[in-house]
């Protein structure tokens, strides 16, 4: 929806690129596409055939062309063109180097003042404010969410069109050289240096060397916005020279600068913060206390200064600052429903993530899309909600319930089942809540519609402790193990048994299907049997089959891991009863026992095992496996080396038995994938290492924290010295002290060995330890130096406190934590 049209030939030539012409009667351009899963309309649109380390656009042209598409950028032809006659490819050296240079082209077509913004933190939240701040006189496009990298900086400039009056885009980097891309295609002419930390520090020298990278987005801008209290930034913009040619606006609470901030004075509701600029003293409001936003808010500030706007105005603006969510959630509903919650912002691009995040959901068949007005868009209002329909009918909503004047009044535009409402609380009152019911529902409203009422009366209602599920860490820790592998056709095995290790099974799975994982496996039949019935089509390994379960396992086409005669004994009489015929085998999984001992098969078996499969057509082995005992403990590895000989000895010897069709082969799990790469052969498994957890530190340090189990203080009280806290009496207080009550016990997962001072949980980020003993429901922690009051957040375990540290506390291993989580703790998954 670029309100621009390319023909072919100069689409060709904005990208330096070589035209191979096809047949087809198409030759605009007006889209573009980078993620195969995402096309919505193949007409005038092109395909980005981007290459990266871990995956190549190029294998998903096919899938694409029967789709309708017949634009594609590539840096290699196919090899057998003539079966993509009517496709147009434009070849060109670097397809993301391509997608960048057009977004530059596109970017010069706009003479509006665009504002860049870069540093280690806060980067989304000044856009977003700014936004806040300005779009009441202008129309405003922005970089959607967090879209700050060498991709997502051109699929936000490629969205400027004619109806702009300003931009806001952000810019990230990770290494040095980077930036200079970005700048090229941002063009800023106002910048935003917000700060220096210790992102990404992995990919430079020092900050020094950071500042001076992030600094090259600003070489040509007209007006550079910073705090000159950050004294590396500072240094660096002084010693670069850049102030020769672009002016500064600095603000202070220190020092002399354009906007001095004299006085910071935090309440209970917000913080008043006073500055002077030119002469003229003004006192501001935020609803916000912490210091970070209030930095972010005095970076907005000296923005709509320079900007022209007066101080009588920014006061008023700034005190309707709302806070900015940060990523979409993903809770339990009412009436068995899924409820995912966008609701701060509904412009088009957000819609569209949102969307696709939606997509992913395959548990329920039906989904809904609750749809606030949509502000501001720059386009008329027929255009905007004709286009709306389309991404729902290429998004598969089965219903839109509309809310707000704008919507209710193109009611005529949708084609599906709908519904609307001139306002949220007519909705609440009017709308039958009993009719949601097995459904998937994205909310997305405007701020000022107020969509948290809907989402508070769509939760199912819960207990206030909750396992937080960060899916953007999940992504980045399979990626991370991906690239790991030596041989990029090996495939990954993905664990989602126990509740995908505390997790939810088929939340992970729906977002691992999306990522093109090749396997996922389970421990029991009922697992797969409901991943099934939730959408899932990857193929599923089933380790622990019984004799009640073969025939749901044929039914859903799941596939057993054959790890003994008995077993396999109990699947040929389920092939019977079911009348498979030797034309539609049954997938199974051998298992060897190469030194672990618990389950498979002993080399002493391996004839007997050969002789029975070559001798039951209905049999299809899909692989063959065994289990390390001791792959992350160094002390083994000779050991660990021996079963992998042992594998490959008994493997090879079915494998030569078996030669009518390749089997695949894997022994590896997290833990092995890094320690003994000679190993990974066609498959790895990937457990608890994909939830954040490894027992390699060299892995640790590359992994992201997935699970953060949080909960809130239900109250707090005053104990005098020597009374005693708890059940037995067993916390006495030896002084007066101060405990908070947190409504997890036992019952949640949280062990009764952590208690009486043994175990602790972070308050605030400080450390409360347990007092008393563990109860069913509560616990009582010592807050006694802490300032605290009820309602505060509390973390027991996460990111300040990870897994593996509550784990020694409570003499375990991270895997029997993740597992031990009561189902009664509320999952909310959440994606940046």
């Amino acid at each position: 929806m670029s309100n621009f049209e390319y023909s072919i030939s100069e689409f060709t030539t904005i990208v330096n690129g070589r035209l191979f012409e096809g047949t087809t009667k198409q030759n605009k351009i007006s889209d573009i596409l980078i993620d195969s899963r995402r096309l919505i309309t193949a007409k005038q649109c092109v395909f980005f055939s981007l290459v990266s380390k871990r995956n190549n656009g190029h294998k998903y042209i096919d899938e694409l062309y029967k789709k309708g598409l017949r634009h594609f950028v590539v840096s290699k032809l196919p090899d057998n063109p003539e079966k993509f006659n009517k496709a147009n490819f434009i070849l060109v050296e670097n397809t993301l180097a391509a997608l960048q240079s057009l977004s530059a082209y596109r970017r010069k077509q706009f003479d509006i003042p665009v504002i860049g913004i870069t540093g280690s933190n806060g980067k989304t939240i000044v856009k977003e404010w700014l936004y806040q701040l300005l779009n009441d006189d202008k129309n405003v496009i922005r970089s959607p969410k967090s879209y700050n990298s060498q991709i997502g900086v051109p699929l936000s400039v490629w969205q400027m069109n004619a109806s702009h009056d300003i931009g806001i885009f952000e810019a990230g980097i990770s290494e040095a050289d980077e930036m200079e891309r970005l700048q090229s295609i941002i063009q800023p002419n106002v910048g935003i240096f917000t700060n220096v930390g210790h992102a990404h520090d992995e990919g430079f020298i020092n900050h020094q060397q950071k500042a001076g990278e992030k600094l090259k987005l600003f070489t040509k801008v007209d007006t550079l916005v910073y705090c000159v209290d950050h004294s590396i930034i500072h240094g660096v913009i002084i010693r670069s020279g850049i102030l020769e040619n672009v002016k500064p606006f600095t603000w202070s609470t220190k020092t002399e600068a354009n906007l001095f901030i004299s006085k910071i004075e935090k309440e209970s509701q917000g913080a008043k913060i006073l500055g002077k600029c030119k002469e003229e003293e003004k006192e501001i409001f935020i609803p916000f206390t912490d210091n970070a936003s209030i930095e972010n808010a005095i970076h907005c500030w000296a923005v709509m200064l320079h900007l022209g706007y007066g101080m009588d105005l920014i006061p008023e603006r700034m005190k309707r600052l709302n806070p900015i969510a940060m990523r979409l959630e993903l809770k339990e509903g009412i009436n068995n429903c899924s409820i995912i919650n966008d609701s701060y912002n509904s412009d088009i691009n957000s819609i569209r993530i949102a969307l696709d995040f939606l997509a992913l959901q395959k548990q329920h068949k039906n989904k809904t899309l609750i749809l606030s007005d949509i502000l501001q868009s720059g386009r008329n209002e027929v255009e905007l909600y004709d286009y709306i329909n389309d991404l729902l009918l290429n998004n598969q909503v089965k219903k839109i319930i509309g809310i707000g004047p704008s919507i209710s009044g193109q009611s005529e535009r949708f084609s599906i089942e709908k519904y609307f409402y001139p306002s949220t609380e007519d909705f609440l009152h009017k709308h039958p809540f009993a009719g949601f019911n097995n459904e998937s529902i994205l909310l997305k409203g405007a701020r000022v519609f107020e969509f948290e009422q809907i989402s508070k009366a769509l939760q199912q209602k819960a207990h206030e402790t909750v396992l937080e599920i960060n899916l953007n860490s999940v992504v980045h820790n399979l990626n991370y193990y991906r690239t790991s592998l030596k041989n990029p056709q090996t495939k990954i095995m993905a664990m989602v048994k126990a509740f995908s290790y505390g997790s939810g099974s088929f939340e992970i799975a729906n977002l691992l299907q999306y990522h093109n994982i090749n396997y996922l496996t389970v421990a029991y039949t009922d697992e797969g049997v409901e991943l099934c019935k939730a959408g899932i089509k990857t193929p599923i390994m089933v380790m622990n089959p019984d004799a009640q379960g073969f025939d749901a396992m044929i039914k859903h086409n799941l596939e057993p891991e054959i790890y003994s005669f008995r077993i396999l004994d109990l699947l040929g009489k389920s092939i019977r009863k079911n009348i498979i015929p030797d034309n539609k085998p049954i997938k199974i999984h051998i298992k060897l026992d190469t030194g672990m001992h618990r389950l498979g098969f002993n080399e002493s078996e391996l004839d007997e095992l050969i002789r029975r499969l070559k001798t039951n057509k209905s049999l299809y082995v899909q692989s063959i496996f065994s289990h390390l005992a001791a792959s992350e403990n160094p002390e083994h590895d000779d050991f660990t080396r021996l079963q992998i000989k042992r594998f490959k000895t008994m493997s090879d010897k079915i494998i030569s038995a078996a030669d009518d069709h390749p089997i695949l082969l894997h022994i590896l799990n997290s833990a092995g994938i890094n320690r003994f790469p000679e190993a990974q052969f066609d498959m790895v498994r990937l457990g608890i290492g994909m939830y954040g957890v490894a027992l390699n530190p060299n892995d640790q340090n590359s992994l992201e924290n997935v699970t953060t189990l949080k909960s809130s203080i239900s109250q707090i009280k005053h104990i005098k010295a020597k009374e005693t806290i708890g059940y037995n009496r067993s916390g006495k207080a030896k002084k007066d002290m101060s405990i908070a009550i947190i409504p997890v016990g036992y019952a949640d997962g949280l062990s009764r060995m952590l208690g009486n001072g043994i175990g602790k949980l972070f308050i605030n980020g400080k450390i409360a330890p347990f007092i008393g003993d563990i109860s069913m429901d509560m616990c009582m922690v010592d807050v006694t130096k802490i300032p605290a009051k009820e309602g505060d957040e509390v973390i027991i375990f996460g990111e300040e406190y990870p897994i593996s540290e509550i784990a020694k506390d409570m003499q375990t291993i991270p895997y029997e934590i993740l597992t031990s989580i009561s189902r009664r703790v509320k999952r909310i998954y959440f994606q940046e």
